[in-house]
């Protein structure tokens, strides 16, 4: 255990140590909610260093880890006047292998936004229930990606037009606050 600790209090493992200590303490406050773990994603881009396609906290988390766990290795494993040696090592490995790993990672962390109900504003639907009125109403709607979803939909009491089951009506507006569909005949 005493040499654990001295390597670990030694150069270079010392560097890693450090942020290895601020990164435990970060994931921490994830934990409790207080940070969210894509929170620096605008401030760097990742992909420059071929570590793109996970957030920047994961994938600097990863390097610093296996650096620390490289460097204690090394510092262990060669003699203590090879120490700016073994941090190049670890550096280097460290780097290889953070990158070796985010590739797979990166499915995890899609760049894209999930679909939302705002992409069904603007398409037409298929009413399900035998009204439509300004506080009640069902309505199929098939996505441009062809699935489909039944959704809350409602019709302004101005609207003299009576839309019941098996009309064909467009989504107009979304309103989040009631979380419905505004529709109009079409």
């Amino acid at each position: 255990m005493d040499e654990f600790l001295r390597t670990v209090a030694a150069f270079p493992t010392l560097l890693f140590t450090a942020a290895l200590v601020v990164v435990l303490g970060f994931w921490l406050l994830v934990l409790l909610g207080a940070v969210g773990h894509d929170g620096f994603d605008g401030d760097l881009d990742a992909s420059a260093l071929g570590l793109g396609g996970v957030p920047v906290t994961v994938s600097a988390s990863l390097f610093i880890a296996l650096g620390w766990f490289l460097s204690l290795t090394g510092s262990v494993l060669l003699a203590a006047a090879l120490g700016p040696l073994v941090l190049m090592a670890a550096l280097g490995g460290s780097w290889w292998l953070t990158r070796l790993i985010a590739r797979p990672l990166a499915t995890l962390f899609p760049d894209e936004p999930g679909p939302s109900r705002h992409d069904f504003i603007g398409l037409t639907c298929t009413i399900r229930t035998g009204r439509v009125d300004a506080g009640f109403g069902q309505a199929e709607v098939t996505a441009r990606d062809g699935s489909t979803a039944v959704v809350q939909v409602r019709q302004s009491a101005e609207d003299a037009y009576a839309l019941s089951s098996g009309s064909s009506a467009l989504l107009y507006a979304y309103d989040s606050a009631g979380e419905f569909f505004w529709v109009a005949p079409s």
